[in-house]
């Protein structure tokens, strides 16, 4: 994979939704650690469809994105993050199943 352009910070929302899927589901942790890589290389990776989620704002009123960690699939799980604090780093501030 290419070099890495971003620093990912996590959320304590985040932190606690990697933590459990280590323990429940190791094969979903993998996909979502994939599309983690992914994200910290080129949020615009094309598998990521990474797009604009308006219904909240970040931390500090940043757009938020959601990217998907699966497609086409019940329950499909998702990633939101925003760009920052500092200009190399993405805060992801969640990881959970799409409703």
């Amino acid at each position: 994979m290419s070099e890495i352009k971003f620093t990912l910070r996590y959320t304590t929302t985040a932190n606690d939704a990697l933590n459990k899927l280590a323990k429940t589901d190791p094969k979903k942790l993998g996909r979502v650690n994939t599309c983690l890589s992914k994200l910290q290389v080129n949020p615009r990776y094309g598998s990521l469809n990474s797009h604009k989620y308006a219904q909240i704002k970040g931390p500090n009123g940043e757009d938020v994105w959601e990217s998907y960690v699966e497609n086409k699939t019940p329950a499909a799980w998702r990633v939101f993050w925003c760009y920052g604090p500092e200009s190399d780093e993405i805060t992801v501030i969640a990881i959970t199943p799409h409703p």
